[in-house]
């Protein structure tokens, strides 16, 4: 991960450092002397990522722990995001190596778990300093980027031990279900109802495409890459794993994806670079993941509107939680914005689908 992600721990998000240090010295061998430096990964909104580092023993542990406030029902499952990686390493291995999972609430009063860091780059919104990616590397990076999709969603779940970690058929129409829910939970005065978005979702699903494993998180930013030849080394955060639909986990990692000829608004709001010359629309994304996957894009309307759907209900829990003071990360005060954009960019997808 890079230095540039990295900071002072915020006060509102600070935790017990010797009780961390003291718990894993009984998870780990070798972690002797001194409790760890530790600093905060910036680049998250969601769970909290920390490095522990261990200067003396050459050792660098990242620790992921839930946030404060309020919370979806499902989400920011430490065990389970623990199990996922520990189950997919053998099989998919790309995934950081687990270390230790803590449930023990006297440590830090929240679940979390330690992980082995994966050393390399995480490219942001803005490549580093000094970093230059010709057309030709980001054409190849936006292919790898579609084609570890598409390895994952080849992961046979019965073999990974991860047969039950979704909830069968059904997918679609539960992923529906939870996400309309959970905004009308999260909504505040200044956003909008997405009644109409959401009745034309449930108007157009489609059957499961299939079942397998998704990342339901996929963004170039979670993707670590070594630096010279920018290979994929590592794919991070894995909270939102599960068995579904991998046109619904292609749909929603579009949603995030920018193009140069987006809008001033999603350009606003791109996280990843996307945009730069060489890197592949999104039209010719979908038409690679097919390609190497065999599924059908007849229905990808659906999917592109569930996407940015689901990005804006995502932006809306964490505005919630600013709205309501359970934090008071500037990063979030504008989130509503976002979330009205792509509440237009749901009704202009409906719309040109429709021939309207």
């Amino acid at each position: 991960m890079n230095d540039t992600d990295q900071s002072a721990v915020r006060a509102e998000d600070a935790f017990d450092v010797e009780g961390v240090h003291a718990w894993l010295t009984r998870q780990m061998d070798g972690l002797t002397g001194p409790g760890p430096d530790v600093v905060q990964f910036t680049g998250g909104a969601s769970n909290l990522t920390y490095l522990l580092s261990y200067p003396e023993l050459g050792t660098e542990l990242i620790l992921r722990r839930p946030p404060a406030g309020k919370k979806a029902g499902s989400a920011h499952d430490m065990a389970r995001e623990y199990r996922v990686q520990k189950a997919l390493e053998p099989v998919f291995p790309l995934v950081p190596t687990v270390r230790a999972l803590c449930q023990d609430p006297d440590v830090i009063g929240a679940d979390f778990y330690v992980m082995d860091k994966v050393p390399g780059l995480i490219l942001r919104g803005k490549l580093p300093e000094g970093m230059t990616l010709p057309p030709s590397r980001a054409r190849a990076l936006s292919e790898a980027f579609v084609d570890t999709l598409a390895d994952l969603h080849q992961v046979d779940p019965t073999a990974a031990g991860l047969a039950d970690l979704g909830r069968g058929e059904g997918y679609v129409r539960r992923q529906l279900e939870g996400w309309t829910r959970r905004y009308a939970q999260a909504r505040t005065w200044n956003t909008p109802g997405f009644r109409h978005v959401t009745a034309w979702l449930a108007d157009h699903q489609p059957d499961d495409a299939a079942l397998c494993v998704v990342h339901n998180d996929r963004r170039l930013d979670n993707l670590v890459l070594q630096e010279e030849t920018l290979q994929v080394t590592g794919v991070l955060d894995w909270e939102l794993a599960t068995l579904g639909d991998p046109l619904m986990d292609l749909g929603s990692a579009m949603a995030y994806w920018v193009q140069a000829d987006d809008g001033r608004m999603a350009r606003a709001m791109r996280r990843q670079p996307s945009h730069l010359p060489g890197m592949l629309t999104r039209a010719e994304i979908v038409e690679r993941y097919c390609d190497r996957t065999g599924l059908s894009a007849e229905n990808w309307s659906f999917y592109e509107v569930f996407g940015l759907f689901r990005l804006a209900v995502i932006a809306q829990q964490i505005y919630y939680r600013y709205h309501h003071k359970q934090t008071r990360n500037p990063a979030f005060r504008n989130l509503w914005m976002a979330v009205n954009y792509l509440g237009h960019r749901c009704r202009s997808t409906i719309r040109r689908t429709s021939g309207s």
